[in-house]
């Protein structure tokens, strides 16, 4: 029963329902002793010829006037009782979706999506449950049959009710055993779910690269063989859960057998009535109900306490940035400093980054390019804040970045990543997503500037046009200029492009690049690229390799040195000039 003590702090939340609720539970128990006393009474009065119809009228009355009692109250402590789990359950899933909100990058790679998806669902489907049925099943157990033992022992024969009462405590211990072994399968089964979930997950988003590699029947029996795992494991669950009932429907039984057997021989003795004996064996009825739901109290209890566990893993999951040395509240400008000594992600790795030193000041651009796994996204990422626990300092305007508050750094930075994200929504909400109130005019404005504008409106239903989920409806480049002007809405002091217009053509390219000159006049600017033509116009240049930089400069410089980034840039331009025709001596080929 520990998840009961885990939930108190719900429990002292909800007093007044889960009091109230329980009251009514209690009167409901105490109101339900009364049929089997007047069945008994009626029993002994046909046997001694003293039933009238005026007293039977009257026990009839009084009966009907107890079911609608019954029927009232437990309306009241379902909605009481009921109502108050639910409300748990919408709180434990708000705490998680903030808590989602709140982690850094690193605890999504711990974490699959589909395995937050059950913790969200099942797991708090789960403790609802304990907070719900868990509690009425606790209370109804204990009161009714703690109210139907006393009345028999009391009213009718204690020793009888002894007798009656020998096969319990066997029952006890097996519902026990029961218990803890459903608690054990049970965290497996859910685990099993979560990462089916992952499965489903990850196949529907990758849905279009399985059919391009024809690999549709092996991710079908993939998914098969995460769904047999699935089901067994949950069969072991069923397999314990399958006990509880026959064991209890076994105990009540032998508690009958022993009910009858000795209580006929106290009648025939005269220490009881026939009618005594009657209402004793319908009491002993009642009891069916509190031992049956004392097997289900377990079953519910384990299933929730595993699920309890799972969600308060999830929540003790401390953050890795927060804002706990923050001063700052107000948005830097856009003037960066930064000196990285080094900078691993785990502390046995090679440095991602290392001799990184430069600065850029409010209103230039700087441009990052270099191979792959050079480090570019990295950098991005600690300029971000995203990634921290740099050896030297990241700085904007002067000051750490840590002394900035988390909502204060990002409002001063919109992000362009490589792998853009597009809501299953219109195309205007996708763009509108940072600024929900945005007008359609401003809206419209940054499409154009992202040159997407005349994309959109060739669409059927223009900005209203829904797009599939992750803009699956879209071509690449559209997707990423639709996430430029997403970006774009915000209007923010420091802009960064990590590789994100390596889908669109060389001209497209320079159409958006020189619309951010002029729109973006005194804005800081950062973009990352393969294709050097992007960052050409930048104020500063790095070349990254291996997390160093090899060189830096502006443009013309590094044409002058005649390193990597020069002949690159003159590998390129030949490549370009080639696609579009050209031959070695110029003409057309």
């Amino acid at each position: 029963m520990r998840v009961f003590i885990d939930l108190w702090w719900f429990f002292k939340r909800e007093k007044r329902s889960y009091l109230l609720g329980i009251l009514m539970l209690i009167l409901v128990s105490i109101l339900s002793l009364a049929p089997p006393y007047v069945v008994g009474v009626v029993v002994d009065a046909i046997v001694e010829e003293t039933l009238t119809l005026e007293i039977l009228m009257g026990w009839l009355g009084l009966l009907f006037l107890i079911g609608i009692a019954c029927y009232m109250l437990r309306y009241v402590w379902r909605i009481m009782i009921f109502g108050a789990s639910i409300r748990l359950a919408r709180l434990l899933r708000n705490w998680l979706y903030e808590h989602f909100t709140n982690m850094s990058a690193s605890f999504y790679q711990r974490y699959k999506t589909g395995d937050l998806m059950a913790h969200a669902t099942n797991d708090i489907r789960a403790v609802q449950q304990t907070a719900g049925a868990g509690v009425l099943t606790l209370v109804d157990s204990l009161t009714m049959g703690g109210f139907v033992i006393v009345t028999m022992a009391v009213t009718i024969s204690w020793e009888l009710t002894l007798i009656s009462l020998i096969p319990m405590p066997f029952m006890a211990l097996l519902t026990s055993y029961y218990g803890s072994l459903l608690h054990k399968r049970f965290r497996k089964a859910q685990a099993a779910f979560s990462s089916l979930n992952d499965k489903v997950q990850e196949s529907v988003s990758g849905i279009r690269v399985t059919k391009t590699f024809g690999q549709e029947q092996e991710d079908i029996e993939s998914f098969k063989e995460e769904s047999d795992d699935v089901v067994k494991k949950n069969l072991r669950v069923a397999r314990v859960d399958a006990l509880f009932d026959p064991t209890i429907s076994l105990i009540i039984g032998i508690s009958y057998f022993l009910a009858i057997f000795f209580g006929a021989g106290y009648v025939i003795n005269g220490t009881i009535t026939l009618g005594e004996l009657t209402s004793f064996t319908i009491y002993l009825g009642l009891l069916i109900w509190p031992l049956l739901a004392f097997g289900w109290l377990f079953n519910i209890v384990e299933r929730g306490r595993a699920s309890y566990g799972r969600i308060s893993e999830l929540l003790a999951e401390k953050a890795d940035i927060t804002d706990e040395e923050a001063t700052q509240s107000e948005p830097p400008q856009g003037e960066i400093d930064v000196w990285i000594n080094s900078y691993h992600y785990n502390s046995d790795d090679p440095p991602a980054l290392r001799n990184i030193d430069f600065t850029v000041k409010r209103g230039e651009t700087l441009g990052v390019a270099g191979r792959t796994g050079s480090g570019k996204t990295t950098l991005m990422k600690l300029l971000m804040r995203e990634e921290e626990g740099v050896t030297g300092h990241v700085k904007m305007d002067s000051k750490p970045l840590q002394e900035y508050t988390l909502d204060a750094l990002r409002a001063s930075i919109s992000y362009v990543p490589q792998d853009q994200f597009l809501f299953s929504a219109t195309i205007a909400d996708n763009i509108a997503f940072p600024k929900p109130e945005a007008s359609m005019a401003d809206i419209m404005k940054v499409a154009k500037m992202a040159h997407v504008h005349h994309d959109i409106i060739g669409f059927k239903e223009g900005y209203d046009t829904v797009v599939g989920e992750r803009g699956v409806t879209l071509s690449g480049g559209q997707k990423q200029r639709i996430a430029i002007a997403r970006a774009l809405l915000l209007d923010p002091e420091i802009l960064i492009f990590d590789d994100s217009l390596s889908a669109v053509d060389a001209q497209t390219e320079e159409s958006i690049l020189e619309t951010l000159r002029t729109e973006r006049d005194g804005k800081t600017t950062i973009i990352t690229a393969h294709r050097l033509s992007a960052i050409k116009h930048a104020d500063l240049i790095l070349i990254l390799a291996d997390g160093d930089i090899a060189e830096q400069g502006d443009h013309q410089s590094l044409m002058k040195r005649r390193g990597w980034y020069s002949q690159m840039y003159k590998q390129q331009q030949l490549e370009s000039y080639v696609e579009k025709g050209g031959g070695m001596d110029g003409t057309r080929g």
